[in-house]
């Protein structure tokens, strides 16, 4: 009996950590509100140029939340942090985090969403 008892104590220890496995798996997954938004920006020609290190970069992915990863982000340093990559070299890059515009504007710093909305026309939810 007492092994009966401990088995379906496993048991719903299991299925208890299984669905709660699921529904964050399922949480990251859904889409966010800002996708559309992050994912036109890419698509009217936007780039953000960043350091993983840069903590102003870090605000402006924090503004789009679980949407960054739809941004045209690129990375500009190498993985020591010391030195920038080619890519960003030959854009000219000064200074992180900087926006640049398919018209070839660009703007430096920390930029609201509703600036990125003009710049783009790329429409806000």
């Amino acid at each position: 009996m007492k092994n009966a008892k401990t088995i379906s104590l496993w048991g719903g220890v299991a299925v208890a950590l299984f669905a709660g496995i699921f529904l964050i798996v399922r949480a990251q997954n859904e889409p966010s509100e800002l996708d559309s938004f992050a994912s036109c920006l890419g698509e009217k020609g936007a780039v953000f140029y960043g350091a993983f290190w840069c903590p102003h970069c870090q605000n402006q992915k924090n503004m789009f939340g679980k949407s960054e990863k739809k941004l045209p982000y690129v990375e500009c340093s190498t993985a020591d942090g010391r030195a920038q990559l080619p890519v960003c070299i030959d854009k000219k890059i000064e200074g992180y985090p900087t926006w640049e515009f398919a018209d070839g504007s660009r703007l430096s710093g920390e930029v609201a969403l509703d600036t990125l909305a003009e710049k783009t026309g790329c429409a806000l939810p």
